[in-house]
Protein backbone atom coordinates (compact mmCIF):
# COMPACT_ATOMS: atom_id res chain seq x y z
CA UNK A 1 0.00 0.00 0.00
CA UNK A 2 1.55 3.13 -0.75
CA UNK A 3 1.55 6.29 2.24
CA UNK A 4 1.46 8.90 -0.25
CA UNK A 5 -1.86 7.81 -1.51
CA UNK A 6 -3.30 7.26 1.54
CA UNK A 7 -1.98 10.67 3.01
CA UNK A 8 -4.97 13.48 2.67
CA UNK A 9 -3.29 16.66 1.20
CA UNK A 10 -3.62 20.21 2.52
CA UNK A 11 -6.59 20.83 -0.05
CA UNK A 12 -8.78 17.60 1.12
CA UNK A 13 -8.75 19.80 4.68
CA UNK A 14 -12.20 21.57 5.46
CA UNK A 15 -9.99 23.28 8.29
CA UNK A 16 -7.48 24.68 5.40
CA UNK A 17 -10.79 26.64 3.43
CA UNK A 18 -11.93 27.77 6.66
CA UNK A 19 -8.96 29.59 6.71
CA UNK A 20 -8.30 30.87 4.00
CA UNK A 21 -11.79 32.59 3.67
CA UNK A 22 -10.96 34.08 6.42
CA UNK A 23 -7.89 35.43 6.22
CA UNK A 24 -9.40 36.92 2.79
CA UNK A 25 -12.80 38.17 4.56
CA UNK A 26 -10.48 39.15 7.52
CA UNK A 27 -7.93 40.94 5.38
CA UNK A 28 -10.05 42.53 2.58
CA UNK A 29 -11.78 44.34 5.71
CA UNK A 30 -9.11 45.37 6.98
CA UNK A 31 -7.35 47.14 4.44
CA UNK A 32 -10.24 48.81 3.88
CA UNK A 33 -10.78 50.24 7.99
CA UNK A 34 -6.79 50.99 7.60
CA UNK A 35 -7.90 53.88 5.24
CA UNK A 36 -9.70 55.16 8.44
CA UNK A 37 -6.95 54.41 10.74
CA UNK A 38 -8.87 51.43 12.24
CA UNK A 39 -8.14 47.93 12.51
CA UNK A 40 -10.94 44.92 12.67
CA UNK A 41 -10.62 44.78 16.56
CA UNK A 42 -10.62 48.53 17.35
CA UNK A 43 -14.10 48.30 14.52
CA UNK A 44 -15.20 45.75 17.23
CA UNK A 45 -14.93 47.41 20.31
CA UNK A 46 -16.29 50.82 18.09
CA UNK A 47 -18.96 48.72 16.85
CA UNK A 48 -20.01 46.91 20.26
CA UNK A 49 -20.33 50.36 22.11
CA UNK A 50 -22.33 51.86 19.73
CA UNK A 51 -25.12 49.19 20.30
CA UNK A 52 -25.28 49.72 23.70
CA UNK A 53 -22.48 47.47 25.36
CA UNK A 54 -20.64 50.09 27.07
CA UNK A 55 -18.10 48.66 29.83
CA UNK A 56 -15.27 47.01 29.09
CA UNK A 57 -17.05 43.41 30.66
CA UNK A 58 -19.58 43.86 28.36
CA UNK A 59 -17.90 44.79 25.10
CA UNK A 60 -15.19 41.27 26.18
CA UNK A 61 -18.34 39.74 26.07
CA UNK A 62 -20.10 40.39 23.19
CA UNK A 63 -16.65 39.83 21.70
CA UNK A 64 -15.72 36.56 23.50
CA UNK A 65 -12.00 38.35 24.37
CA UNK A 66 -10.22 39.24 27.01
CA UNK A 67 -11.33 42.17 28.89
CA UNK A 68 -7.67 43.25 29.16
CA UNK A 69 -7.67 42.87 25.60
CA UNK A 70 -10.90 45.43 24.99
CA UNK A 71 -9.11 47.74 27.39
CA UNK A 72 -6.15 47.71 25.49
CA UNK A 73 -8.48 48.41 22.28
CA UNK A 74 -9.87 51.32 24.52
CA UNK A 75 -6.60 52.55 24.99
CA UNK A 76 -5.71 53.13 21.33
CA UNK A 77 -9.13 54.22 20.45
CA UNK A 78 -9.05 56.89 23.56
CA UNK A 79 -5.80 57.91 21.85
CA UNK A 80 -7.26 58.26 18.27
CA UNK A 81 -9.90 60.33 20.36
CA UNK A 82 -13.04 58.21 18.94
CA UNK A 83 -13.87 56.44 22.11
CA UNK A 84 -13.62 58.00 26.21
CA UNK A 85 -14.03 56.57 29.38
CA UNK A 86 -16.34 58.13 32.02
CA UNK A 87 -17.34 57.52 35.04
CA UNK A 88 -20.52 55.94 35.50
CA UNK A 89 -22.73 58.12 38.35
CA UNK A 90 -24.77 55.13 39.64
CA UNK A 91 -21.32 53.31 40.62
CA UNK A 92 -17.96 54.45 41.45
CA UNK A 93 -15.87 51.07 40.18
CA UNK A 94 -17.78 51.13 36.53
CA UNK A 95 -16.08 53.08 33.98
CA UNK A 96 -18.44 53.35 31.01
CA UNK A 97 -17.03 53.69 27.53
CA UNK A 98 -18.70 56.17 25.22
CA UNK A 99 -17.82 57.17 21.79
CA UNK A 100 -17.06 60.31 20.86
CA UNK A 101 -18.95 62.35 18.59
CA UNK A 102 -16.01 61.62 16.00
CA UNK A 103 -16.33 57.91 16.72
CA UNK A 104 -20.44 58.12 16.80
CA UNK A 105 -20.12 59.40 13.07
CA UNK A 106 -17.50 56.69 12.30
CA UNK A 107 -19.07 53.98 13.12
CA UNK A 108 -22.00 54.03 10.60
CA UNK A 109 -19.39 54.63 7.86
CA UNK A 110 -17.43 51.88 8.91
CA UNK A 111 -20.72 49.56 9.17
CA UNK A 112 -20.97 50.15 5.48
CA UNK A 113 -17.64 48.67 4.74
CA UNK A 114 -18.55 45.69 7.13
CA UNK A 115 -21.83 45.31 4.84
CA UNK A 116 -19.78 45.61 1.53
CA UNK A 117 -17.00 43.05 2.48
CA UNK A 118 -19.50 41.03 3.99
CA UNK A 119 -21.72 41.05 0.35
CA UNK A 120 -18.22 40.88 -1.59
CA UNK A 121 -17.89 37.22 -0.23
CA UNK A 122 -21.15 36.27 0.90
CA UNK A 123 -23.59 38.16 -1.81
CA UNK A 124 -23.84 35.19 -3.84
CA UNK A 125 -25.81 33.22 -0.80
CA UNK A 126 -29.94 33.85 -0.58
CA UNK A 127 -30.85 34.81 2.87
CA UNK A 128 -31.26 31.38 3.77
CA UNK A 129 -28.23 30.04 2.69
CA UNK A 130 -26.71 32.37 4.91
CA UNK A 131 -28.46 31.79 7.58
CA UNK A 132 -27.85 27.94 7.06
CA UNK A 133 -24.01 28.62 6.64
CA UNK A 134 -24.21 30.71 10.31
CA UNK A 135 -25.93 27.97 11.64
CA UNK A 136 -23.36 25.73 10.88
CA UNK A 137 -20.43 27.68 11.98
CA UNK A 138 -21.97 28.82 15.10
CA UNK A 139 -22.41 24.97 15.82
CA UNK A 140 -19.02 24.14 15.05
CA UNK A 141 -17.55 26.46 16.97
CA UNK A 142 -20.20 24.80 20.08
CA UNK A 143 -21.96 27.81 20.45
CA UNK A 144 -25.38 26.12 21.07
CA UNK A 145 -27.76 29.42 22.20
CA UNK A 146 -30.04 31.01 20.57
CA UNK A 147 -28.18 33.60 18.59
CA UNK A 148 -28.26 37.14 20.05
CA UNK A 149 -31.02 39.46 17.54
CA UNK A 150 -29.38 41.49 15.33
CA UNK A 151 -27.44 44.64 16.32
CA UNK A 152 -29.73 47.40 14.85
CA UNK A 153 -29.29 50.58 16.43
Amino acid sequence: MDPVSNTSGLHDHLGYWLRRLSDEVHSRFETELARHDVTVSQWGVMVSVFHGHDTTKAVAAHMDIDPGAVSRLVDRLTAKRLIRREPDPASRRTVRLVLTDQGQALVPVLAELADRNDHHYFGSLDSGQRRQLEQWIRRLVGETHTPPPPDNP
